[in-house]
């Protein structure tokens, strides 16, 4: 052999045996662990930046006469709260789990695409300094500041916006190519990557959860990828697609918006409702209860979830008909959601339970997310919507379907899975108050709120009036209450995963958990699975 060919062969075992060292690890990352724990800080990152808008927006509220925000600020800050939220903070941090989790689970060694991987991650950073970037060139007088449309974008105010409408419609197109990038690595590593013997139904549950999800964001985001496009030639190519003016329809954007938006809602909730039942039945020490109902369940919601998009549209002067189909198929969804919920239940019933943090934050998601739905219930009624719409009800139901649902999931997953990720064990005392804290402040902002929208308070105004004071004062102390509470949540995960402090994690980590996770070290190895595992 060669000392060339010799040279080659010991890089390619430096590089496969070992991780890289320095900045070149993360610029260069190929490795699904390192690409999934970047996704996961990008996330966590972003999530209290979203935080941090939403604190300015109920400061803003606390009274009906402060003024922390210009008329023209809040409305920004109120935009860009929504697509932090949604496209920078919660899917990130399940693509995250995906990349991290999914190999691991299957029994692959990686991720079938790792360079689309690496590619999939780098275009977030890019895509978060547009959102933002505008409010930056305005402190030195360039431009108007960051769009404030609203994170709907609706038409014709995002055609009519200044120049940070176009970061942010740039910005949407970067997220989408990078959500269609993971999506077709997940379906491409878990259709050929799969260990011997592991049939599409022996699944994890969760790789069922993103395999839906995966599916469902290649079909919707682009629809809204083409739809940012028209809005671009609409604002500086002379077409009309969207302005009246020069006979389009407005209304055409809501159709394109809410075909992407409703399946999105899903999109976010699935990942998390697949990590639940591995959760529960962990406590619960018990079997996963109705493990294909739940697979079924997620392939129904996926195949519902895009034909129901315009019951956010009731109030848009539809044809009845039109309202009564969508009200109904809107009703529908929420069958197979309810079989989730019973299978939960059904893995918890008489199980010899205990209550460590993940387990709280599983049982709060329930217990959250089942209001979210229920209220949703309430506004899927073409008649009651009519009330409800824009009002701060609408906005309680929704955080109450996205905190309640993805963000809960999301704490009892990190908890879950945190030890395993690091090979130490987190503050149990912390992780219980920061869910106890959590819940309560939570409910203190946003259960006022459906009264508030029940007396007619309209939603994205800066000021209100004073009948509507006493409960903008209780939502707006538990806001403060709520976003001081994540700073245990930031302290306890720096601390374990730094590893200044906690127990030693073992392989299996909780006496319930199974999985071919946790057949590996904790943390794992850098590579993983070059052999296939057995499976029986």
């Amino acid at each position: 052999m060669s000392a060339a060919n010799l040279s080659s062969e010991q890089s390619h075992a430096q590089h496969h045996d070992a991780p890289p060292r320095g900045i070149t690890r993360w610029l260069y990352a190929t490795n699904h662990k390192d690409i999934g724990v970047m996704y996961l800080v990008f996330g966590v990152l972003m999530f209290f930046v979203g935080g941090l808008l939403a604190e300015l927006i109920r400061s803003e509220l606390l009274t009906p006469t402060m003024r922390v925000l210009t008329p023209e600020a809040y409305n920004q800050v109120i935009t860009i709260h929504g697509l932090v939220m949604v496209f920078a903070a919660v899917m990130p941090i399940t693509t995250g789990f995906a990349n991290y989790l999914i190999p691991l689970m299957i029994g692959a060694p990686d991720m079938a695409l790792p360079r689309l991987n690496n590619w999939g991650f780098w275009l977030l950073p890019a895509a978060a300094v547009l959102l933002v970037l505008p409010w930056g060139l305005k402190l030195i007088g360039i431009g108007t500041g960051t769009i404030d449309t609203g994170w709907t974008m609706y038409a014709p105010l995002s055609i009519q916006a200044g120049p940070g409408a176009d970061f942010a419609f740039v910005a949407v197109l970067l997220l989408g190519l990078s959500s269609t990038m993971a999506s077709i690595n997940i379906l491409v590593t878990v259709a050929q990557q799969r260990a011997p013997g592991m049939s599409w139904l022996r699944l994890p549950v969760f790789v069922w959860s993103w395999v839906i999800t995966a599916l469902l964001l290649i079909a919707v985001f682009p629809a809204l990828m083409a739809g940012c496009i028209m809005q671009i030639t609409d604002r500086h190519f002379g077409t009309h697609f969207f302005s009246a003016s020069g006979g389009g329809d407005p209304v055409l954007w809501e159709h394109i918006f809410w075909f992407f938006g409703h399946p999105e809602v899903y999109i976010l909730l699935l990942p998390t409702a697949g990590l639940l039942p591995h959760i529960l039945a962990t406590f619960a020490r018990k079997p996963l209860y109705g493990y294909k109902a739940q697979v079924y369940s997620f392939c129904a919601i996926g195949v519902m979830s895009i034909v129901v998009w315009a019951h956010h549209m009731f109030t848009s002067g539809m044809p009845t008909d039109v309202n009564i189909y969508f009200m109904l198929s809107t009703m529908a969804i929420s069958v197979p959601v309810a079989v989730l919920f019973f299978c939960w239940f059904g893995t918890i019933w008489r199980g010899s339970m205990t209550f460590e943090t993940p387990m709280l934050f599983a049982l709060g998601y329930i217990v959250l997310f089942g209001i979210g739905g229920l209220t949703g219930l309430v506004l899927s009624d073409a008649a009651a919507d009519q009330q409800y719409h824009n009002t701060y009800f609408l906005v309680a139901h929704f955080h109450y379907a996205l905190f309640g649902g993805p963000i809960m999931g999301i704490f009892a997953a990190l908890y879950y899975y945190l030890p395993k990720m690091t090979g130490r064990m987190y503050s149990e005392i912390l992780g219980r108050w920061h869910f106890w804290l959590t819940l309560a402040a939570f409910n203190l902002v946003f259960m006022p709120q459906f009264l508030l929208g029940i007396a007619g308070m309209p939603r994205r105004i800066p000021d209100y009036a004073l009948q509507f004071a006493p409960l903008n004062m209780v939502s707006s102390i538990g806001a403060f209450a709520l976003g001081a509470t994540q700073l245990l949540f930031l302290y306890n995960i720096l601390r374990t995963a730094f590893g200044t402090s906690g127990a030693v994690a073992s392989a299996r980590v909780w006496e319930g958990s199974s999985g071919l996770e946790f057949t590996l070290p904790s943390p794992p190895p850098f590579h993983t699975f070059a052999t296939p595992p057995a499976i029986d």
